[in-house]
């Protein structure tokens, strides 16, 4: 299984920057200031991105979870290891 997190998560980032300049760029066409403008940008862009995005939103968080099984189980097994105990590791030297 070939992992796509970092593919995701980095379109998810640029998506969720290219929707706050987007807004910024609207309002800067109605003539209002530029830092009140990336304010209310960055603001609104939150909701809206997480909607807006949402199928890339779900693919980064289940990516995410995916690797924090890993990196868990993958520390379990050093932990057992490290006592020396009988965990899955100390099973898969005995055979």
């Amino acid at each position: 299984m070939t992992s796509t997190l970092g593919r995701d998560l980095t379109l998810y980032t640029v998506a969720r920057f290219a929707l706050i300049g987007a807004i910024t760029g609207l309002l800067l066409l109605f003539n209002v200031p530029l830092v009140f403008a990336l304010a209310v940008a960055a603001v609104l862009g939150l909701p809206l991105g997480l909607v807006l995005f949402r199928g890339l939103n779900q693919r980064v968080t289940t990516g995410l979870a995916e690797r924090n099984a890993a990196a868990r189980t993958a520390r379990a097994e050093l932990r057992a290891e490290l006592r020396g105990g009988s965990g899955p590791a100390a099973e898969g030297d005995a055979s």
